[in-house]
């Protein structure tokens, strides 16, 4: 894919130069890179030390744009003694453009050094990973300490999912849940280690007015189906916490006991457009006679659907407490070589939805045949039975759409409907937003969309 470069962050460049004021033998040097994004970097004068450094240029930010940045938990880069933190801010005087970025400290002879990588907050997500690679050809923070000792990590075989959906690699003795499929992979090692990726827990938003009635056909007279086996969870709430919550829900849903779960870290990620992504570390125990575990996940929550709906992922491993330290960089390893095949999970859940849409079109027919029985004893009865099946069909086929990840999208152009993944219609509607639009479920067409 060809990006266009954008120079939303000029101004950053002169603004950094205020904290990043190098010495007479050398000059402040910006990188301009061919994905997008600005890159910064230089020696910062005056500062004590890595967390003084990053201080000095985040208070730098906060009185060029009027917006305190909101920070993530810092880290460190691997292989260096740099420290870095992932932040976000709006420009309150350009307009409320949002950014985010990466700012890198490493102690470098009597000073410290420094780089700061940004662009536009949408963007962040896929420019980040070129941008560090553009600095790093250039610019070498302090190595550790080459007397550390390593711990050396175990041979990787690539596995691919019999459905050619996604691939990983993973080391010998590991096992492939046979449930994995569909872009999702569900694997353990040998001592209890194990990793859930690309692992789906969408969500109906339980302050909408919509899904709490939902909730309550589903807690009565829908308790046996599907209604009653969706999660049902506030949106927008911390990242954290919902992860636990909505994991503590589905085990309840499984009859599995209750998890002993808590979050140590939690840190912002790059996230797409109208997504929200954290990096989570902590512990927790399953009570599954394995003990406690350190875990190490990335969670995502997706953008709110016209209907209360909203998409959830997990990246998540676990390892045994005991043996978490010489295992941290073959669990990395495994998340770095995670792969999706886009292409076979779509054909896949085309196959998938067909049955559904033709059980959920069965039950409209069932549905009319009641009411044409309930017309001949009374028309008025008659009508009132019809409206409420036809509204149920309707809610039916948006719930099974929800299941599915398909939207129901209109063209304003052909003055047509039509049923599509997710994807697709957030392409088609944000691309061209005259001749698309979303279609709710009070507005399917009968015969069409259900």
């Amino acid at each position: 894919m060809i990006r266009r470069h954008h120079s939303l962050l000029g101004p950053c460049v002169f603004l950094v130069a205020f904290a990043l004021r190098v010495d007479a033998q050398s000059a402040l040097k910006a990188i301009d890179n061919p994905s997008g994004g600005k890159i910064v970097y230089g020696r910062v004068d005056g500062a004590s030390g890595e967390a003084g450094a990053m201080g000095m240029i985040l208070g730098s930010l906060h009185r060029e744009y009027g917006d305190k940045p909101q920070v993530g938990k810092v880290f460190q880069v691997r292989g260096t003694n740099s420290a870095a933190v992932f932040f976000t801010l709006v420009k309150r005087n350009q307009g409320d453009a949002a950014i985010a970025g990466l700012i890198i400290a490493s102690p470098s002879g009597s000073g410290v050094d420094a780089a700061l990588l940004s662009d536009d907050a949408a963007r962040f997500g896929t420019t980040v990973n070129p941008m560090l690679t553009s600095l790093f050809a250039v610019w070498h923070p302090t190595p550790r300490d080459s007397t550390e000792p390593k711990a050396s990590a175990p041979a990787l075989s690539a596995y691919v999912l019999p459905d050619k959906s996604a691939s990983v690699s993973l080391p010998a003795g590991w096992i492939v849940d046979p449930s994995s499929g569909g872009g999702t992979i569900l694997a353990a090692g040998p001592k209890g280690e194990g990793v859930a990726l690309d692992f789906p827990m969408n969500a109906m938003n339980s302050r909408d007015p919509r899904v709490q009635r939902t909730m309550q056909f589903a807690q009565g007279a829908g308790r046996n189906t599907t209604y009653a086996r969706a999660l049902y969870y506030p949106y927008g709430g911390d990242l954290g916490k919902t992860f636990v919550d909505l994991l503590q829900m589905r085990r309840r849903m499984n009859n599995q006991p209750a998890l002993t779960m808590q979050v140590d870290g939690e840190t912002p990620a790059p996230a797409a457009a109208g997504s929200r992504c954290a990096q989570l570390q902590g512990r927790l125990d399953l009570h599954d006679g394995k003990g406690m575990m350190e875990f190490n996940s990335v969670f995502c929550s997706g953008a709110l659907s016209p209907m209360g709906q909203y998409a959830n992922v997990a990246f998540h491993t676990v390892v045994p407490v005991a043996i978490a330290a010489e295992q941290r960089g073959t669990m990395s390893a495994i998340l770095n070589s995670f792969q999706v095949n886009m292409n076979a999970v779509n054909r896949e859940a085309a196959a998938l939805a067909a049955p559904a849409i033709e059980q959920i079109h069965a039950i409209g027919r069932a549905a009319a045949a009641q009411a044409q029985q309930a017309h001949q004893m009374n028309d008025l009865h008659n009508q009132a039975v019809e409206a409420h099946w036809d509204s149920q069909d309707r809610h039916n086929q948006g719930f099974s759409n929800y299941l599915l990840d398909q939207t129901v999208i209109s063209d304003n152009q052909n003055s047509g409907h039509a049923t599509v993944w997710n994807q697709t219609a957030d392409a088609l509607v944000k691309g061209n937003p005259s001749r698309f639009s979303y279609v709710d479920t009070p507005n399917f067409w009968k015969g069409v969309d259900y």
